[in-house]
């Protein structure tokens, strides 16, 4: 699995801010849902309704175990025509060249955004930087040739019993597929490992 990793932290750069909520929803439901706490409130989360394999990654991200949390997700199909420019970018990244354009003609991207529970990895860019040195490290050999993982370390300021100051990972996980379900599985198929190294011993500092 190609696997990159980069940071967007400058004065530019937005801040993930949690909890947070979508004023353009007149639903309230675009807002942050603390499922460490709230497990079975992922039905208040529309994409995880949609899309099992994410509903299922985000119950185990914010399973009792997990050393990470979840503050946003998102997902969605690449089609070949509306996201063409997309879809080409994808296969140039993944090497996969013009004569087999037909078998990648679709894709898949979801998101979703992690923190760490453990306040002093929250809190520290160097063991991010760590923490993304290992995970794409071990993603690397993963085979998922049609996938790939890109990694965004950002600043985030988390207010749920005090205001903290620290870092999150944006986790995107995009795929491509010779149709809008096999695009889907590759995604899926991918999403599962990368959930599976998050919470792995092979990230950890102990």
């Amino acid at each position: 699995m190609l696997a990159e990793w980069s940071v967007e932290a400058s004065a530019d750069d937005p801040v993930l801010v949690i909890p947070w909520s979508d004023p353009s929803d007149p639903t309230g439901d675009r807002r942050f849902i603390d499922l460490r706490e709230n497990p079975y409130d992922l039905d208040h989360i529309p994409e995880a309704e949609l899309y099992p394999p994410l509903m299922h990654a985000l119950r185990s991200l914010n399973a009792l175990r997990s050393p990470v949390f979840t503050a946003k997700c998102d997902a969605w199909p690449l089609r070949p025509k509306q996201d063409a420019d997309e879809l080409e970018t994808l296969r140039l990244n993944l090497d996969i060249f013009e004569d087999a354009a037909n078998d990648a003609s679709h894709g898949f991207v979801s998101y979703i955004d992690i923190l760490w529970r453990e306040r002093s990895i929250f809190t520290s860019f160097h063991q991010h930087e760590q923490l993304l040195h290992r995970l794409t490290r071990h993603a690397a050999p993963l085979s998922h040739p049609y996938a790939m993982l890109d990694c965004v370390l950002r600043p985030a300021l988390v207010d749920l019993t005090g205001p903290q100051e620290g870092f999150a990972l944006s986790l995107y996980i995009k795929s491509l597929g010779h149709d809008p379900q096999s695009a889907e599985e590759n995604w899926a198929s991918a999403l599962d490992a990368v959930v599976g190294l998050v919470r792995s011993k092979d990230l950890s500092f102990a």
